[in-house]
């Protein structure tokens, strides 16, 4: 017998309303990460799904300023060829010039620029350099201070002595940067890129929200530390200023050429599959690079072309975690 009129099309049309109904329910549901085991903490570790940021944006890039402590004698070295001098002073100009002249200048670059910006801040900083941290505060006044213990030189976490010494350096740090700034806060970056196993857990005991120790994505990670869960914001160590600075020899002007280069494929990338989740990067820089005059002239360039840029959301630390709901 054939087939009333009409009915493979209402067959067809049923198809299609099924299939659109499906996808309507797909992007309706909970997007899941993915889960596993962390490979340095051996915690549980799951992805935050994030379908994107405000606005439609793809690609999240917060820049990080560190306001660091280094003390006489210590710190990163322009000239190592020299560091046997008594005094010496081409190294101490090198680190006393950034301080000085280079942290408000970037501040300033920021502000003009109308550019969000975090600050990871020694807890040393404010008492041992009160008109320099009043300068650069007054520059960019609603940036996320991110601790970043005592100083970067002297005065570690205390990796050898376990985890109870651990929390109590971070609280020490957390109180410290509190008192001097009135912020109790709520991320964290260790000194001198230099954690343990330990460190992830300890924060998070103390309060701690998110963290820049996390170098190993390109998304939002979730640690299960207690008592609380500790957010892995990314932070590769291959686009940090300061050791392809001194380490790898390249120039403010090459670093804008990869900062570039590394947010525009992540943006691609995002065009390419928009279904794909959002991605967040953050970059490390340092008053020593991107302070110099030429420093910020190869910062603003980066800064005027990411701001051209329809899928990239330039924010900062604390605007993430509230975007993806942490």
């Amino acid at each position: 017998m054939s087939a009333p009129a009409g009915l493979p099309w209402r067959r067809d049309m049923r198809r299609t309303s099924l299939t659109f109904l499906l996808a309507a329910l797909l992007a309706l549901a909970p997007a899941t990460g993915r889960s596993g085991t962390d490979w340095i903490t051996g915690l549980p570790r799951q992805d935050v799904p994030v379908a994107s940021w405000p606005n439609g944006r793809k690609v999240a890039v917060a820049f990080i300023l560190y306001v660091e402590v280094w003390g006489h004698g210590q710190g990163p070295n322009f000239r190592p060829d020299m560091t046997g001098r008594k005094p010496d002073l081409v190294d101490e100009g090198f680190r006393e010039y950034a301080i000085n002249f280079g942290l408000p200048r970037t501040g300033r670059v920021f502000k003009e620029m109308g550019v969000p910006l975090s600050l990871a801040l020694n807890a040393q900083f404010p008492q041992d350099r009160p008109e320099i941290w009043k300068t650069l505060r007054a520059l960019v006044p609603d940036a996320p201070i991110i601790a970043h213990g005592l100083n970067n030189s002297t005065d570690l976490l205390p990796l050898s002595e376990g985890p109870a010494a651990q929390r109590a350096y971070i609280r020490k740090t957390l109180d410290m940067i509190e008192a001097s700034t009135g912020i109790r806060s709520v991320g964290w970056t260790s000194p001198s890129v230099y954690p343990d196993a330990d460190t992830f857990q300890a924060t998070a005991a103390e309060g701690i929200r998110y963290t820049l120790d996390g170098m190993d994505s390109d998304v939002l990670a979730r640690l299960d530390t207690k008592p609380a869960p500790l957010v892995m914001i990314p932070y590769p160590p291959s686009i940090v200023d300061m050791g392809q600075y001194l380490s790898r020899l390249k120039e403010a002007d090459d670093l804008a050429r990869l900062w570039l280069d590394y947010v525009r494929e992540l943006a691609r990338e995002a065009a390419a599959d928009p279904g794909r989740p959002a991605t967040v990067v953050a970059i490390g820089i340092h008053p020593f690079v991107v302070g110099t005059p030429a420093g910020a002239t190869s910062l603003r360039r980066v800064l005027e072309g990411l701001k051209a840029e329809n899928l990239v959301w330039l924010t900062d630390t604390e605007a993430v975690m509230r975007a993806a709901g942490q």
